[in-house]
């Protein structure tokens, strides 16, 4: 039995390197800071090892050599799920380039409403750090800030110690849409969040407004979707009088048609807010299922995103066309390689394709994959490096136990090799 201190998360997104586990076998239990996001990931069972063909067990190299049997002779797979650590994401796009595969990371729908943003007028975004040691006002648009990231106040807002803030629990924070779940975003000294609730799909016409309000313009109305036009005002004041604004979103929980344009709006919002003498930054939520790890990778490969084909020899992007489930429901994709190593519970869509899982020890699927190789958690059963929400720090991941697995990377460069 061993007790392992400041142990980095791959799972939460925010980068929290402080959690005690200790280790019995190959059997973990977080003793200190953890969170409901990532104390169930780092205290799932092992349950298998041994990869399975058909249903029937089968040794590494021979499930290997299934796989890239089924890969051969195709012409169009789908890799999807992406869910990985940076080695995973290198064998995942040789695998693609190799076989001529559609790469389509689990969160892309999601971070498409980003990255159309970003293309089409950019953004000015800040990191963790900036917000740990500047940021005096808050505003969280359209997601429960603390459900996504359990820890986040503790350790970005409510923070002890600030380079450029004197006493952290002055800080502000505003809740735009939805209300948060618990009590995570009051501050040490009782102050509770604003909420100004109104539905998800409304957010386009409220942040147009705080924008025009934002920007001096008039506004008749009195109430826009069951907020006063007067608290979005106040709430315009205050982003233009604060020292360091952040306003942070997470893209997946827009979810409604064109909302990269809630995204843009507010981008083009916090640049209006800098050319008033004073300071705001964008904060996007990301970072859990691998998705930055994967979208950082694959950018530095390809130039693209990770919803990227390789069909015609070259890399492709296209964040419409590329979408993984649309090419299995028309018909156009040939195989399923799905590959998920961080949670058991995020298994393949069922279809009838040809399906191979690269996937956390622990799966069970309604439908029994063609292939099964159960491969080591990064972080846990071996080290490695994922990317943070902010993009800007790759954690260098521990090796907490010898489970016996192999790492994705190991398996994905095998089949790679065999093809």
């Amino acid at each position: 039995m061993t007790d392992i201190t400041e142990v980095p998360s791959p799972f939460c997104g925010i980068g929290t390197d402080d959690l005690t586990i200790r280790v019995e076998g190959t059997t973990l239990k977080v003793l200190e800071n953890g969170c409901a996001v990532n104390t169930p990931l780092f205290e799932q069972a092992v349950t298998d090892t041994q990869p399975r063909v058909q249903g029937k067990p089968a040794s590494l190299a021979e499930a290997v050599a299934a796989a890239a049997a089924l890969l051969k002779d195709t012409h169009l797979p789908v890799i999807g799920g992406c869910a990985t650590d940076v080695n995973g994401m290198r064998g995942l796009l040789a695998l693609a380039d190799r076989s001529g595969a559609v790469v389509d990371n689990i969160n892309f729908t999601g971070a498409r409403n980003n990255f159309l943003a970003l293309q089409d007028s950019g953004w000015m975004n800040t990191t963790l750090a900036e917000v740990k040691n500047r940021c005096d006002l808050l505003v969280v648009v359209g997601t429960d800030l603390e459900a996504f990231a359990p820890r986040f106040f503790e350790r970005y807002i409510w923070n002890p110690g600030s380079m450029f803030v004197a006493d952290t629990s002055l800080r502000s924070v505003v809740y735009l849409g939805k209300a948060p779940s618990g009590a995570a975003s009051t501050s040490p000294n009782g102050k509770q969040a604003q909420v100004l609730p109104c539905a998800t799909e409304d957010l386009p016409d409220v942040v147009a407004v705080l924008r025009a309000l934002v920007k001096g313009q008039p506004i008749r109305a009195s109430i826009v979707c069951g907020i006063a036009v007067a608290d979005l005002l106040a709430l315009a004041e205050q982003l233009k009088a604060a020292r360091y604004g952040v306003v942070t979103w997470a893209a997946g929980a827009l979810a409604y048609p064109q909302a990269e344009l809630t995204v843009q709006t507010l981008s083009e919002m916090i640049k209006d807010i800098n050319d008033k003498n004073t300071r705001c930054s964008g904060l996007p939520l990301a970072g859990k299922e691998g998705d930055q790890t994967a979208n950082q990778v694959c950018g530095w490969t390809t130039g693209y995103p990770a919803r990227t084909r390789f069909s015609r020899g070259y890399p492709e992007y296209d964040p419409f066309l590329n979408d993984s489930k649309q090419l299995i429901a028309d018909g156009e994709a040939d195989a399923l390689v799905w590959v998920h190593a961080f949670n058991t519970n995020a298994t393949p869509p069922v279809t009838d394709l040809p399906t191979i899982v690269v996937g956390r020890s622990g799966m069970t699927f309604s439908k029994e994959p063609d292939v099964f190789i159960p491969v080591g958690t990064p972080g846990i059963d071996h080290a490695g490096h994922a990317y943070r929400m902010d993009n800007v720090v790759a954690i260098r991941l521990k090796k907490l136990r010898d489970a016996g697995l192999p790492s994705t990377a190991d398996v994905l460069n095998a089949i790679e090799q065999a093809l």
